[in-house]
């Protein structure tokens, strides 16, 4: 076996320990970690997932044991052992750090949250300080690992090179088509694994742990350069990697028994879709939209208007589905057109104030039209309840239905509708971002005064970005409005502590990265999850938001799923060498090398 920290000069790490002791630690103490799962946290089962059996690991204990299990292996790889190799491509400590402050996250913090919630460090076992303490030790031994290009009197440096990639990676061997796609197949369903954990989780704290262990290990992944290997990968087999994401999203509702996750699955997938319709005018026309939650309640209430419903201004009018989402659609792309045409001569903060006039504008209108204040169209504040549900072809959405051994029940149904109308956005957005008018939404974002200098209508360009995105969140809406069964004008608003609203929207997009197809669904996915599963925060849970908000921005301000343009940008000149292909992530450009 090779040991891959011999490889280039080395200074020593933070800690002042001997390379074998460090080395030993951090094997030591991810092996200690792992095994300290199985011990008894604590004496009684009021925490939840019940800590108190010895052999037995339960709820966070599990988390634990896989953290453990994760720093294990990054060491292993670390001693060279044959078939590792590849989590550590970069051949850095980076990794063995995050891993290892991993496991210290998830422990320490359900050490933490045993003795606040049942009111004292009395109530620990003595499993739990072993498990406190083994976790310590490899986070010690990762900092004390000699650090490789670093200067000897730099702590800065040092300590940055504990969480950043290194400007060069080894260029990975080839390998065949088959094998590529393998490794496509695989990672999808490991995807597919822990996100679906992640849905599954039963009370805040595990969901907490769950975090810990994914953003770290994922974290880890990034800096080892797995992710960038990966990202090779996926731009050479894009069509193929598209097509197993989404067998992935329709596999999802047959992992789940219970129809609740289904239905936060389907509310993740309706506000992916129109956060990617705000990807169009913010991510690729570079447009700043601050009511664009009003074209998503603009194609709800028109679909409340005409499915049926008997508190619907035209109870006696009830379209078929396809209907009624062309009729969402058309409408928002209409008030699209109407809003946009007199406004988009606007720039920067000017176009953002008057879209977010439009916002308010559009829910005040609707909360007055109930025959007193206005005219009788939306019921005013009661809006417009019992929307019956979809019925497509003889299939009642309504309705549990088996299917191949498995019971879908009414939110799989709607969540299985929502990945067919998510695959049509995806395809409309990827097509539109590819062609002529694309790239001069590219082009005008990037500047604008030149683009019209070269001939592109600026004007023409934003308006039609403008009515396709509102299109899209329209067509998202018409599904929304079944899915809740009423339509009401609360929910259509600026800012809000629960989606939808145009500040989430906004957030998703800049959060899982601008300009991008995966970025915003995980943006979304993020911003739905964590109101949904932080609910013993209260209040707190947008304290500790605008927190992770902060260090993102401060970190990774191209957002989570980087477009290959923006991290150019918003790094310095050298910090990148960008492969010369697009992936999923990419604009349509080729950029060769930072600074190009």
């Amino acid at each position: 076996m090779t040991d891959i920290t011999k490889t280039t000069p080395a200074t020593r790490g933070l800690i002042p320990l001997p390379e074998a002791a460090a080395r030993g630690l951090l094997l030591g103490g991810g092996i200690a970690t792992a095994a300290s799962a199985f011990l008894a946290w604590t004496w009684t089962s009021e925490f939840p997932g019940d800590l108190t059996i010895n052999g037995y690991p339960g709820g966070l204990q599990w988390l634990t044991f896989t953290a453990g299990l994760l720093t294990t292996l990054f060491a292993l790889a670390l001693y060279g052992v044959r078939g590792l190799g590849w989590l550590l491509p970069a051949r850095n400590n980076a990794p063995l750090a995050l891993a290892a402050l991993g496991g210290l996250g998830t422990t320490w913090f359900t050490v933490i949250a045993i003795a606040n919630n049942l009111g004292g460090v009395v109530n620990l076992e003595p499993g739990g300080w072993i498990a406190a303490i083994a976790s310590l030790l490899p986070v010690l031994g990762a900092f004390a690992l000699p650090q490789q290009g670093v200067g000897e009197n730099s702590t800065k440096e040092s300590l940055k090179a504990y969480i950043t990639k290194p400007d060069a990676i080894p260029a990975p061997q080839p390998l065949t088509p088959w094998l590529e796609r393998a490794v496509i197949t695989l990672a999808t369903i490991l995807g597919l694994a822990v996100f679906t954990y992640g849905i599954d989780t039963e009370y805040g704290e595990l969901f907490i742990g769950y975090l810990f262990v994914v953003v770290f290990f994922t974290w880890a992944l990034h800096t080892a350069g797995v992710m960038d290997r990966f990202s090779r990968i996926v731009a050479h087999n894009r069509s193929f990697t598209l097509a197993m994401g989404f067998l992935a999203a329709i596999a999802f509702p047959f992992t789940q028994t219970d129809d609740h996750y289904a239905n936060i699955g389907v509310n993740i997938l309706i506000f992916g879709t129109v956060a990617l319709g705000l990807n169009i005018v913010v991510g690729l026309a570079g447009l700043l939209d601050l009511g664009y939650v009003a074209f998503l309640g603009v194609g709800a209430y028109t679909a409340a208007l005409v499915s049926g419903s008997e508190f619907s201004r035209f109870s006696g009018v009830q379209f078929p589905f396809w209907a009624a989402a062309l009729a969402g659609a058309a409408a928002s792309l209409i008030f699209g057109v109407l809003i946009g045409a007199p406004t988009l001569r606007l720039r920067g903060d000017y176009l953002a104030i008057v879209t977010l006039g439009f916002g308010e504008i559009f829910r005040i209108a609707v909360n007055n039209m109930d025959g007193v204040s206005g005219p009788d169209i939306t019921n005013g504040p009661n809006g417009i309840p019992s929307i019956p549900d979809l019925s497509f072809f003889g299939f009642n959405f309504g309705e549990a239905h088996d299917v191949a051994g498995f019971t879908l029940g009414r939110f799989a149904n709607y969540y299985l509708l929502m990945v067919l109308i998510m695959a049509i956005v995806v395809l409309v957005y990827t097509r539109a971002a590819d062609s002529r008018i694309g790239r001069s939404w590219i082009a005008i974002r990037e500047d604008e005064t030149a683009a019209t200098a070269m001939g592109i209508n600026g004007f023409r360009v934003k308006l039609i970005a403008f009515a396709l995105g509102a299109a899209l969140a329209g067509l998202a809406g018409t599904v929304s409005a079944h899915v809740t069964y009423s339509v009401v004008p609360t929910p259509y608003q600026f800012a809000g502590s629960t989606p939808p609203n145009s500040a989430f929207l906004l957030a998703a997009v800049v959060l899982g990265g601008m300009g991008t197809v995966a970025g915003p669904i995980l943006g979304a996915a993020l911003l739905y999850l964590l109101p949904e599963k932080l609910v013993f925060l209260q209040d707190k849970s947008l304290l500790a938001f605008g927190i992770a908000l902060i260090l993102l921005m401060r970190f990774r301000p191209e957002g989570i799923i980087a477009n290959r343009r923006n991290q150019l940008e918003f790094h310095e000149t050298g910090q990148l060498d960008v492969p010369q292909q697009t992936t999923l992530t990419d604009e349509p450009a080729t950029v060769t090398k930072a600074g190009a």
